[in-house]
């Protein structure tokens, strides 16, 4: 491989959303440096696709229909040994970072950002750096990291964020591509961890950690 090819930086791209996966690619093709080597709209195409495409870099939504997107990294790591996740996502909060984090996420790029963080999320990761928001807390930036209790996984965090902006079982179950049934069930699972039963506490709960934008 010539030194040129290898400045190029292999990119993988796994978002449901075609505007999205266009304004990435644009962005990328646009700056030079970038070869966008796949796209993916969900997980059983990425994972097709992922071993053949070889990418270094994985830019991953992880707010896939129907998935736990901490489930989701740690699978597409044990996929593409050596490859190197950056979440991008419509979560922003500094505990969601940190929780991606543990499950071996090597970077974190809100979907409200410029996309030039995302650019530079890339360029500091593929050269081994990790690239998460301030204030993450340095624990959460050690893959398989014991959180701290009590500790909520992907999805309810999801349900977590949605239930605070006041939806019910059935909105968030279609929000998240799950069952009401399913829905109700992290919700009976963080009404127990938290020891919270109230859609004003658990709201009150997310405005202290920093899981929503109320507030």
């Amino acid at each position: 491989m010539s030194k040129k090819n290898q400045d190029i930086i292999r990119v993988f791209l796994i978002d449901h959303h075609p505007v999205v996966r266009e304004g990435v690619r644009a962005c990328l093709t646009g700056q030079g440096g970038f070869s966008l080597v796949g796209e993916a709209s969900d997980d059983k195409e990425a994972l097709r696709k992922l071993r053949k495409a070889a990418p270094e870099i994985v830019i991953l939504d992880v707010n896939l229909p129907g998935l736990d997107g901490g489930r989701l990294v740690r699978q597409l790591t044990q996929t593409v040994p050596g490859v190197k996740i950056i979440v991008f996502s419509i979560h922003a909060s500094q505990e969601y970072a940190g929780l991606m984090a543990r499950h071996g996420a090597h970077g974190f790029v809100a979907k409200d950002q410029p996309i030039a963080r995302l650019v530079e999320a890339i360029r500091r990761v593929r050269k081994g750096g990790l690239f998460f928001p301030a204030g993450t807390a340095d624990a959460s930036l050690v893959p398989d990291a014991s959180p701290s209790d009590p500790a909520l996984t992907t999805r309810e965090l999801e349900v977590l964020s949605l239930i605070v902006e006041g939806l019910a079982n059935k909105e968030v179950g279609r929000k998240l591509g799950i069952s009401v049934r399913t829905a109700e069930t992290h919700r009976q699972h963080l009404i127990r961890k938290l020891g919270i039963n109230s859609v004003s506490g658990l709201t009150k709960y997310a405005i202290q950690h920093g899981l929503t934008a109320l507030g």
